[in-house]
């Protein structure tokens, strides 16, 4: 992709708007669609669905802040839909925005399309790339009570980050709730391990409206979108209708690093610190200030967490984080997040346990040297995928081959390939009693935040 083919999108597709949606409440869930459109006749319907056969709602699913709420959700929505051609204008006639928030969303459909962009080989101005024109009138909105529940919705997507969060806030057990997106075994299985059962889980299902997939077959863009953002206004909605007090997500301080060094190119922009400020930002002026949103795992890198993680053996066969692999609940085998994972977990798991996991000795797997050669910083560009940073990744590589020599074993080839390329005093070796001060974690969970230093910071 190029370029031309972009600006040939963009002039046969002059604008996009968001047209509205719909919001029902039927028997067993709330139900909402969304309605995009572009010129030529093309529309696109996306559809979100809310299980409450197990809930109790304490605040109006069409109420006033709530449908703000899904209005936001639906801004983020139609990102993926204006990607497929990027049409110069959109226009908003479904609710309102001044121009603070106009900034706001553009800052987030820009840096949350970074990699779209990147991969794309699109160079897009940061102020002229999309033009916001919003034609709906502002309204008065009457205050509102918000009845809380005070608990804690937990966002699980399955992998080792969501069930460290879990484990840390045990001793909450009676006031947590677990929030999943499109729900899968290793989700649920997250769950029920951690001692809960399934009535404490929300669960939601996005579909994609089937005409996007068929431009794309077409020859129209595509590429990853900020879907974190997605989550957020989701949980948000969902903390609302039940009462919650506090949405916790699993995002660690290795998501605030680029991918492609010298830029802001970042996989995990939706993930990282800047947008979770700018999310609370955003809903304190738009929608309500009596749902508090933080990540628990920000003061921590990736390794730390891989170790918390691995001293929570019953989360090691259900666990799951690839993409590929996803739909089948299993390990691809083959991708740059199942060997990023296997090379966090290497130091601190029994090796043969893990490749039984995995299905395949990653660090023994010679076609994996692309990706290998990417996360430790032997090629300079980091694979975009949820993943470390390179620091991290020696630092991992390095302790597992210390582990394994002192077992006697013999090194797989990629370990061998490291020792070659890796010059030691690249090696940081302080990552495991690192602490990332720039974090949003109320008071009363900082007793959590000691507990799993002390565990990942001791010379164990």
């Amino acid at each position: 992709m190029d370029n031309n083919r972009f600006e040939e999108l963009r002039r046969l597709h002059p604008s996009f708007t968001y047209r509205g949606y719909t919001l029902e409440r039927k028997k067993d869930c709330i139900f909402i669609e969304y309605d995009f459109s572009m010129e030529n006749g093309l529309s696109f319907n996306p559809t979100t669905k809310i299980m409450t056969d197990n809930l109790k709602l304490l605040n109006g699913f069409d109420s006033d802040a709530g449908r703000k709420i899904v209005f936001s959700l639906g801004m983020v929505e139609l990102v993926s839909y204006w990607k497929c051609a990027c049409p110069p204008t959109v226009y908003v006639d479904c609710g309102y925005l001044d121009e603070w928030d106009i900034r706001w969303w553009k800052k987030l459909y820009f840096n949350g399309l970074g990699e779209f962009f990147y991969r794309n080989g699109i160079f897009p101005d940061k102020d002229s790339f999309m033009n916001i024109v919003c034609r709906a009138e502002k309204r008065d909105y009457p205050t509102f009570e918000y009845k809380c529940g005070d608990y804690n919705l937990i966002t699980v997507g399955g992998g080792k980050d969501s069930a460290v969060t879990t484990d840390l806030l045990k001793r909450y057990r009676d006031k947590n709730m677990f929030l999943t997106v499109n729900d899968q075994e290793a989700r649920t299985q997250t769950v029920l391990k951690s001692g809960y059962d399934e009535s404490r889980i929300i669960k939601t299902y996005r579909t994609i409206d089937k005409n996007l997939l068929t431009l794309n077959s077409k020859g129209y863009l595509n590429g990853h979108t900020p879907f974190s953002a997605i989550v957020a206004f989701l949980s948000l909605y969902c903390a609302f209708l039940t009462g919650g007090k506090n949405i916790v997500l699993s995002n660690e301080s290795s998501a605030n690093q680029s991918n492609v060094k010298g830029t802001e190119i970042n996989h995990q922009y939706s993930k990282s610190f800047a947008f979770e400020e700018d999310f609370t930002e955003y809903v304190e002026k738009n929608i309500m200030n009596e749902i508090r949103y933080f990540s628990l795992l920000r003061p921590f890198n990736e390794l730390q967490i891989a170790k918390y993680f691995a001293a929570c053996p019953q989360y090691l066969d259900v666990f799951r984080s690839c993409n590929r692999g996803s739909k089948e609940n299993k390990w691809c085998g083959e991708c740059a997040k199942c060997l990023f994972v296997f090379i966090m977990l290497a130091p601190f798991t029994d090796y043969d346990k893990l490749v039984s996991v995995f299905g395949n000795d990653m660090l023994g797997d010679g076609e994996m040297v692309e990706d290998f050669d990417g996360l430790a910083d032997i090629s300079g560009i980091k694979p975009f995928e949820c993943v470390g940073t390179p620091d991290e990744i020696r630092l991992a590589l390095a302790l597992t081959v210390e582990k394994l020599n002192k077992e006697g074993r013999e090194l797989p080839p990629l370990l061998r390939r490291f020792c070659e390329k890796a010059d030691s005093v690249d090696i940081d070796r302080s990552l495991l009693k690192d602490y990332n001060p720039k974090h949003n974690v109320p008071d009363e969970f900082l007793e959590e935040i000691k507990e799993m230093y002390e565990l990942v910071a001791s010379d164990n």
